[in-house]
Formats: C-alpha cells, structure tokens, sequence
C-alpha cells in the first residue's frame, strides 16, 4: 500500500467543523470495521513506489481503552495534519502511516484493530476514523501490547527494511503494563497464527526491533508511576514521558527527527514546529518531554532536564522563540 501523494490542505480541509463535534460522530464504529480485523490478515506491506521511492513505515499503535480514546480523538479532529507536515519540513520524504488500535485480549470485543500503510490524507484519516474507540479495558492494570507488537513484528513487511535496512517506527501510546507473553490462545483466536507456546513479551520486543524503532509514548505525568519502570525495562530510552496527551503528535514526529538525524537538535525541531502551527505550551512541554532522548542521541541542544522533567534553562533561541 502506500501509493498516492499527501496534501496538507487536502487533510485540513477533512478536519474542517470537526472540532465541535463529539467523539462518536467522528468515529462512527461500534465494532471492529471489517477490513481492520486481524485475522488471516498475511501481511501489512509498506512499498516504494515512483512516486515515493524512500518510503519509511510509521505506525500510530493507539491504545483505545478507557480515558486513552482522547489520543485517537485529538489526532482525528485537529493535529495529524501537523504530524504530516513536521515530518515533511524535517525532510521524511516518504512516510507512510498506518494505525493501529489496541485494547485488552482478556476483556474486549476489539482487542486488535489493524489498518493498512497509507500515503495520501484522505486514507490515512479514513483508517483513523474507522478504529473502534471500545473504551473498555481489563481493569487489571494490564492491556494487550504485547499482542500488538507481535503482529507488527510478524505480520508487515517494508521496503525500507528489506531494500535499505532501515527500519520503521512504532508510536505506541499507552498507560497499563503489557501482559508477561503473548498467549498462544490470543494469538490464534484474534490473528489466526498457530503457536507452540506463549512467547514471553521480552522476546517479542526483540524481534519487532529487528524491523521497527519502538517507542512508548506515556500521555502525563500522572500516569507515569504505574507503568514507565516495566516499559522501560522492555524498551530502554524509547520510553517517553509527556506532560499531556496533546503532545503525541509533536514528540511522536521528534522521535522519528531525531532518531533519522532529520535535524540537528532540539532547537531546529523546536523551530519547525513552530512553524508547523505549534502552540507555545506544546513546544514547550514537547520538548521537556525529548528532552533525555535526544540526550541519548548528542542532539539535545539546550540543558537537559532532570528525571522530573524540569524545564530547561533558557537560551537566547527560546527567548526569541517564545518571549
């Protein structure tokens, strides 16, 4: 999949009067959509093409449970177009998107729900509005990750991986700790794959990072204490904790930035988001949030934060920048 080309005045124009409306108007589903049901699904393909020759693949693995529906909501009614065009004015020539939502195996009607890579707006957005917000969740402290990343590790295949050994991204948003394995009972129930035996989590982890960069995005600070230590345990630096769920789409295309060496800091992608349309407050709080990553990576540019993510110090940029 993958063929067409992105507008972004093609995308706002999709999210024009969105605003106002409420959640269930905008994603109309009250089950799995059909085409985004898991099972027998062989593969997700994100291919090159003429008009994308470089083409990445990058996943939006939602977690629809509970009060995480806000994620899906906010992308669909204002801020994907600016994840598009962050992404375009870092030079990600071709970045194809494919959405994902996650629940809990153990509890709910939809646990997986799996779209395809997508290149123009208007399939990216019809993918997006056709996951099922369930809203439900186990209430266990638990969700069905791990199922997630184990179809995304067997079941997409990506020319960026196979022709240039490049591998994607996932953004995986959440707030619960994955299960310990994934059940082979799940497995063959929701994907239609037969298994010997459970896999423990730690060693699908391992083998999605063989084709993807895997990061958790945890949406405030307020939920942070009850799952960063496992995840972090699972995923290392490609933990990241934001200070509000309206961050996603801004930390998001900074993880893909940094992590492709699209700009050279934090300041320049301090710099292009504001002039993707960022707010003040969302650099602000993106870039805290960034902050230990692109440490990680020798691209902090500013003073980093401490572990509580204090803010850091200003320069003359971001007094120029924000006042």
């Amino acid at each position: 999949m993958g063929y067409g080309s992105y507008s972004a005045d093609a995308h706002q124009q999709l999210l024009q009067g969105r605003a106002a409306l409420k959640r269930e108007d905008v994603f109309k589903q009250s089950d799995c959509h059909p085409l985004m049901n898991p099972h027998g699904v062989r593969v997700r393909e994100c291919r090159d093409s003429p008009e994308h020759p470089n083409s990445i693949g990058i996943v939006f693995a939602l977690d629809v449970t509970g009060s995480m529906g806000e994620i899906p909501e906010n992308l669909a009614k204002h801020q994907l177009p600016h994840f598009m065009k962050l992404l375009t004015d870092c030079n990600i020539a071709d970045p194809q998107l494919l959405f994902s939502a996650v629940g809990d195996a153990t509890s709910d009607r939809a646990s997986l729900q799996t779209g395809q890579f997508e290149t123009t707006a208007e399939l990216m957005d019809q993918w997006l509005t056709w996951c099922f917000l369930e809203g439900g969740g186990g209430g266990q402290g638990t969700e069905s990750y791990e199922l997630a990343l184990y179809f995304l590790a067997e079941h997409t295949d990506m020319d960026c991986v196979a022709k240039r050994k490049r591998r994607g991204y996932i953004l995986m948003t959440g707030d619960e700790l994955p299960y310990p394995a994934v059940s082979k009972h799940q497995v063959d129930a929701i994907i239609g794959d037969k298994l010997d035996a459970d896999i423990p989590t730690e060693e699908v982890v391992a083998a999605v990072r063989q084709t993807f960069h895997p990061f958790f995005l945890i949406p405030d600070q307020a939920r942070r204490a009850r799952c960063e230590k496992r995840w972090r345990d699972l995923l290392g630096d490609y933990v990241i904790c934001m200070e509000s769920h309206l961050d996603t789409c801004f930390v998001g295309a900074g993880c893909v930035a940094l992590t492709e060496g699209a700009v050279p800091d934090l300041d320049a992608f301090a710099s292009l988001a504001s002039k993707a349309g960022a707010p003040k407050e969302r650099i602000h709080s993106t870039v805290r949030a960034l902050t230990p990553y692109a440490e990680l990576l020798g691209r902090a540019g500013v003073p980093g934060a401490d572990a509580a993510n204090v803010a850091p110090a200003p320069r003359s940029f971001w007094r120029k920048l924000f006042g």
